[in-house]
């Protein structure tokens, strides 16, 4: 199915801007994690979460009461919020963990909440999940987390410069790393919480991401091949018109899928739909922009570096080379 004939919009003329635009998301997602913070789900905070079910809803603000003045020590770290389906008439409340606690005073904690909001006379509820993850569990996971982020960053590098060449696997690692950031970015805007979910959804957007530049620069190095007088900003642009159709497709078909899980998904796959969505936009936007814009600077970078390297002599390298060339032809006549 060919969705595009022989288009030829020009999208390195636009690459710097994109740039730009990602910077702006970036800071200002940096700004707000700085202010704010991103939130950490119990699996990398640590902490105790209790789902309970009324047979009425209580306000949000009646159960903190309730756990304020009926969880030992105070209720003030406590994190409320509706869970799931309204009609459901669920809410959540998070409590993190304090020291080092192990074993059977986990429990105790998801027990100690559940009487508080018995004591708070917020009418019948029925506990309906318990999440209960101790400290060292959270450190262990958030460390797995930062190495497999890592280690998928080196794999691509290594990857596309042994494919390609070493400025196509600079540009493609720099575009995914563009994909992470503008993605916590957004993340950090919504206050959506950084979970295990969320993580693989991130490491499937970085081998979306990936995938889609690498059929770009296939076509590009195709081009090269075929068309070796024409400029590589030609070429790049020719292999992402080439390729628009098939980038389109794919995009728009997995965008479909992650949207509706994020409409019917419910509560618990809202943070990995979202981060589904973000991705494969960005990813999209990466592969055609930043990875496209990253490859041209190298090169002219390395061009600019070759036509000032130093000279050999007075004549230079090309004469120092053409001299021994004539030397060895006049060898060759005497012999």
């Amino acid at each position: 199915m060919q969705l595009f004939h022989n288009t030829n919009y020009n999208f390195l003329r636009w690459r710097w801007h994109a740039v730009a635009l990602s910077w702006v998301v970036i800071l200002a997602g940096l700004g707000v994690i700085f202010t704010k913070g991103i939130p950490r789900g119990i699996e990398f905070a640590g902490g105790t979460a209790v789902i309970a079910q009324f047979d009425q809803t209580p306000s949000v603000d009646s159960v903190r009461t309730a756990l304020n003045q009926n969880y030992p020590g105070g209720g003030q770290n406590a994190v409320v919020q509706t869970y799931g389906d309204p009609s459901l008439r669920q809410v959540m409340v998070r409590v993190p963990q304090v020291g080092a606690e192990q074993g059977a005073s986990l429990s105790a904690t998801a027990q100690a909440v559940e009487t508080a909001l018995q004591a708070g006379n917020l009418g019948r509820f029925t506990v309906v999940g318990t999440e209960i993850v101790g400290p060292a569990v959270g450190q262990e996971l958030t460390s797995k987390g930062t190495y497999a982020m890592v280690l998928s960053l080196l794999g691509i590098l290594a990857y596309i410069a042994f494919r390609f060449q070493f400025s196509y696997a600079v540009g493609a690692v720099v575009a995914t790393i563009h994909d992470l950031l503008v993605t916590v970015a957004l993340l950090a805007f919504f206050q959506y919480d950084l979970t295990l979910n969320v993580i693989a959804a991130i490491l499937t957007v970085t081998g979306y991401s990936t995938n889609d530049t690498i059929v770009i620069f296939d076509r590009v190095r195709e081009n090269m091949r075929s068309n070796r007088r024409g400029s590589q900003n030609e070429i790049i642009n020719t292999a992402i018109n080439q390729t628009l159709g098939r980038t389109v497709l794919t995009a728009g078909t997995t965008l479909l899928s992650a949207i509706a899980l994020f409409v019917f998904g419910g509560e618990v796959l809202r943070g990995f739909a979202f981060t589904m969505i973000v991705g494969v936009v960005t990813g999209t936007y990466s592969s055609v922009f930043v990875a496209a814009a990253i490859v041209t600077f190298w090169q002219q970078k390395r061009m600019t570096a070759a036509s000032a390297a130093p000279v050999v002599g007075e004549g230079g390298e090309a004469a120092a080379g053409s001299a021994r060339r004539r030397a060895a032809r006049s060898k060759a006549r005497a012999s």
